[in-house]
């Protein structure tokens, strides 16, 4: 398994916003993590790659193992977990850099020694907006609709030859259309790569992802999983009453 947490628990100084998380993410799949705000979804997706470390007052307890190896080893170096594990954020974040620099940026930091010409182009290739912005990779990504600049950033992501890429609500500011082409994107990029997304979009886990990771609050108000396992059986057979209650919309 890609990543595995053992008896997670994630603390913002004395609180406790994630409590005894157990996941096991597949390889080649896309995880869907759902629940009502404030249950710790973006918490528990910010720690696979540590992002979490940028926030004053916060620590994990418990492991997260990246193929076996514990991200939190003081050991560890956390840029290479960053490389290893992307991250793509819910507004889109272009550099104020040209589309090329974009790409390359994150390539030449680290240390890539080869064709950056062809390194964009494939990036960008498979974030599926090569055809649409090659003729003007001298313009701002800033440019860029929405929509494009998301994908930007995807193929921004791709550019360090991640094996995870996270997304933390990639489509909630973008249009349904926008939104299609990304999720589009997702199943194709699963076939190479690992997906793991935040979304409140129980139609948008329904469509793209294999496996549902349901979280929601317990009595403290620290987010706790209430029940994982494949897509399907999450939204048609959920063997929890909350889970149940939550994608019926009956709370959450």
């Amino acid at each position: 398994m890609v990543i595995v947490t053992n008896g997670l628990s994630i603390f913002y100084n004395h609180f406790r916003a994630v409590r005894d998380v157990n996941l096991v993410i597949k390889p080649q799949k896309i995880t869907a993590i759902i629940g009502p705000s404030g249950c710790g979804k973006s918490t528990v997706l910010r720690a696979f790659n540590r992002m979490n470390d940028y926030i004053h007052g916060c620590r994990v307890e418990g492991e997260i193992l990246y193929r076996g190896e514990n991200i939190y080893n003081p050991k560890t170096d956390p840029v290479m977990i960053r490389q290893k594990i992307g991250m793509v954020f819910q507004k889109p974040n272009p550099f104020p850099k040209t589309i090329f620099e974009n790409i390359a940026w994150g390539a030449k930091i680290n240390g890539f020694r080869g064709n950056l010409d062809e390194l964009v182009e494939d990036s960008l290739s498979q974030a599926a907006l090569w055809d649409e912005v090659k003729d003007d990779l001298g313009k701002s990504g800033l440019s860029l609709s929405g929509g494009q600049q998301q994908r930007l950033c995807i193929a921004r992501a791709l550019a360090v030859k991640p094996d995870i890429i996270l997304m933390d609500e990639p489509c909630s500011a973008l249009d349904p259309i926008a939104t299609l082409k990304i999720e589009e994107l997702m199943r194709g990029l699963s076939k190479k790569y690992t997906i793991i997304i935040v979304t409140h979009n129980m139609q948008q886990a329904a469509r793209v992802s294999d496996d549902t990771a349901f979280f929601t609050m317990d009595e403290d108000r620290a987010g706790k999983l209430i029940e994982f396992g494949e897509t399907s059986q999450i939204f048609t057979r959920p063997r929890q009453k909350q889970t149940e209650d939550y994608i019926t919309g009956r709370y959450g």
